[in-house]
C-alpha cells in the first residue's frame, strides 16, 4: 500500500498535529439559510428531514447489494464443494434462497442492515465475517429439518465465499456513497451542542471524513466559547434554548460534545430530541481509544463507560515478529515468479533501474533503505518542485492523481500495489513489519508535530489503518490520527483485519486497472504538470 509518493509539501502550509486546523473548508451558512440538501438531487429544500430520510433509497440498495452478493457467493461455494453433482434443480434453488434469506437475517443480527454503510471499515469486515459464518452453520441446520445434502465442507466454502463477496459488494457500495456525499448527497444535516475544543475537534473530524454524511448546520453554546474557537459564525443558540434552534435549523441529529450540558438539563434534553425524532449522540470526550475497549457498565441504573487498558504483553510482539517472518518467507516464494516478470517488464520499459531505494524513518528514528519496484522515471525527485502547487494533500504529504513522473508500467504497478512487493525482504531484515504505520521520509518527519513521533513506537509497515481507512483523504490529521490510534491500539486480531482490508482494496484497484482506469486523468492540470508531461512524453 502507499503513504507518501515522494518528498514533503512546501513549508508554506504548517503541519496539523494539534488537531487545531482551519474550518475554512467547513460549510458556514447562517442559521436562516440552514437547510438540509435531497440526497436525491443535492438541492436545498425545506422539507422535513424525517419524510426525507424516509424516501432516502440507500438502506434498499444496501439490502439490493447484500442479496445480491449472497445469491452470488453462495451459488460459487457450491460449484466449488460439488453440491450439484449430488442434488437436484429442486434442491439447489430451495437452498440458493434459503441460504440467501438465512444471510440477510444474519447481516441484520449483526447491526449491518442500515441504510447508512457502517462508518468503520474493519468493524464492518468483523461482523461481516461473523454473518457469514452464522449462515454457514445455519445451512447445516436446515439440513436436519429439510434435506438438502448439505455437507460439511460445503458450509465451510459458503461461509468462506459470502464473506469475500459481502465485502466485495459493501466495499463497491462504500466507493460509491463516499462519492456521492463528496459531492453533497445523502448527508445528514447535523447540530454540534456545545462551542469548546472538544466541539471544535468534532467538526474538524466531520469536515475531513466527509464520507460519514455528517453535515454540520449550526453550533450551539456559549458565545464566548464559540468566538475563541473560531465557531461564531456556526453559532445558531444557547443550551437553554437548544431544542428551539435545532428545529430552526432543520437538523435530524445531535452530536452532544461531553461537558457541555449541566447534568440535570442533558436528561430533559434527550427526551425531548427523541420525542421530536432528533437522533442523539453522545460524545465521550475520548480520543485515540478504539472502540472495543469501552464497555457500557450501568451502576445503580446510570450509564457509566468502562475503559479496559491495553492488555498487550512481550507474547504479543514475539507473536506479530513471528507472524511477520512466515508470512513475509511464504509471499516471497509464491510471488517470485511474479516479481522476476516485473523486473523484466521494468527494464524492457525504459531501460532504467528496476529497483528504487530511499531512505525512511523506521522504528525509534533508526533509518533504513526501503525497496520498491521502480515507478516512476529516473529523475523523478528532481522534478518535485515543479509539481508542489499540484499536491492534492494537506500538510507535510505529498500526492499527485495524475503524476506526469510515473512511467506508463508503473501506474498499473502502485493501482495493484505490486511495486510493493521487495519489501517483504525489508520484513525480513526486521526494519518493517507487514502491518504498521507507513514508513515516513526524514524531510517530512522533520515537519511532523512532536505527538506523530510516536508512531515511532512500533515497526514501520507495508500496509497500515491509514491507508485501509483513509488511503485517498487528502488531510494530513486523517494520517495523524490513524496512525496513533494504531500505535496505542493494536493487536495480532486489528493486523489481520488490515490485512484482509488491504486485500480487499489491492483487488479492487486491480479490478479498475484492468478495465483500462489505470490513472485517471484530472481535468485541472497546472502548467508546469503539462510541461513536464509534454516533455517526458515527447522523448
Amino acid at each position: 500500500m502507499r503513504g507518501s509518493a515522494s518528498s514533503p509539501h512546501p513549508k508554506h502550509e504548517s503541519p496539523v498535529g494539534s488537531g487545531r486546523t482551519a474550518l475554512t473548508s467547513v460549510p458556514v451558512e447562517p442559521p436562516a439559510a440552514s437547510t438540509p440538501s435531497d440526497p436525491h438531487t443535492g438541492d436545498r429544500h425545506t422539507t422535513s428531514e424525517g419524510a426525507r430520510l424516509r424516501r432516502s433509497p440507500l438502506k434498499a440498495i444496501l439490502i439490493a447489494t447484500d442479496a445480491a452478493m449472497l445469491l452470488s457467493g453462495i451459488a460459487i461455494a457450491l460449484w466449488a464443494s460439488g453440491y450439484q453433482s449430488r442434488s437436484t434443480v429442486t434442491s439447489t434453488m430451495l437452498l440458493l434462497a434459503t441460504g440467501t434469506a438465512i444471510g440477510l437475517v444474519a447481516v441484520r443480527s449483526q447491526g449491518l442492515m442500515l441504510g447508512r454503510v457502517s462508518i468503520v471499515r474493519l468493524l464492518e469486515m468483523t461482523r461481516l465475517m461473523r454473518a457469514s459464518f452464522i449462515l454457514g452453520f445455519a445451512l447445516l441446520v436446515v439440513d436436519r429439518f429439510v434435506p438438502v445434502r448439505v455437507q460439511v465442507r460445503d458450509a465451510a466454502a459458503v461461509a468462506l465465499v459470502t464473506a469475500m463477496a459481502l465485502m466485495i459488494g459493501r466495499s463497491s457500495y462504500r466507493q460509491w456513497i463516499g462519492t456521492a456525499r463528496k459531492r453533497g448527497r445523502f448527508s445528514r444535516p447535523v447540530v454540534v451542542l456545545g462551542a469548546d475544543e472538544e466541539a471544535r475537534r468534532l467538526i474538524e473530524l466531520f469536515d475531513t471524513h466527509q464520507d460519514l454524511g455528517l453535515h454540520v448546520v449550526g453550533v450551539i453554546g456559549r458565545r464566548t466559547d464559540a468566538f475563541q474557537n473560531g465557531l461564531i459564525h456556526q453559532l445558531i443558540g444557547s443550551v437553554d434554548d437548544a431544542e428551539d434552534a435545532i428545529a430552526r435549523s432543520g437538523a435530524s441529529g445531535v452530536v452532544i460534545v461531553a461537558g457541555a450540558v449541566p447534568a440535570p438539563r442533558l436528561t430533559s434534553l434527550v427526551r425531548h430530541l427523541h420525542a421530536a425524532d432528533v437522533h442523539v449522540h453522545l460524545a465521550t470526550g475520548v480520543s485515540g481509544i478504539d472502540g472495543r475497549r469501552l464497555r457500557s457498565v450501568p451502576i445503580a441504573h446510570e450509564p457509566l463507560l468502562y475503559v479496559e487498558p491495553v492488555s498487550l504483553g512481550r507474547l504479543q510482539g514475539v507473536a506479530k515478529r513471528l507472524l511477520d517472518v512466515l508470512v513475509a518467507s511464504i509471499a516471497i516464494v509464491l510471488t517470485s515468479p511474479l516479481m522476476i516478470l516485473v523486473a523484466i517488464a521494468i527494464k524492457l520499459d525504459d531501460g532504467g533501474p528496476v529497483l528504487f531505494r530511499q531512505e525512511r524513518v523506521g522504528r525509534r528514528g533508526r533509518r533504513f533503505g526501503l525497496r520498491k519496484f521502480r515507478s516512476m522515471h529516473v529523475d523523478a525527485e528532481t522534478q518535485l518542485a515543479a509539481l508542489a502547487s499540484a499536491n492534492e494533500r494537506r500538510g507535510p504529504l505529498f500526492k499527485m492523481t495524475d503524476d506526469p513522473r510515473v512511467t506508463r508500467l508503473g501506474g498499473f504497478l502502485r493501482e495493484s500495489s505490486l511495486d510493493e512487493l521487495p519489501q517483504l525482504f525489508n520484513v525480513l531484515a526486521g526494519n518493517m513489519s507487514l502491518v504498521g504505520p507507513r514508513p515516513a521520509l526524514p524531510a517530512e518527519v522533520e515537519l511532523f508535530p512532536e505527538s506523530l513521533r510516536e508512531r515511532e513506537r512500533v515497526l514501520p509497515g507495508i500496509t497500515g489503518l491509514w491507508q485501509v481507512e483513509a488511503r485517498d483523504n487528502p488531510s494530513f490529521e486523517a494520517y495523524r490520527r490513524l496512525d496513533l490510534f494504531y500505535v496505542e491500539n493494536w493487536s495480532i486480531t486489528l493486523d489481520l483485519l488490515i490485512v484482509v482490508g488491504t486485500l480487499e482494496q489491492v483487488i479492487g484497484r486491480v479490478v479498475t486497472a484492468l478495465s483500462g482506469r489505470v490513472r485517471r486523468r484530472d481535468p485541472v492540470m497546472t502548467q508546469e504538470t503539462a510541461s513536464l508531461r509534454h516533455e517526458r512524453w515527447s522523448r
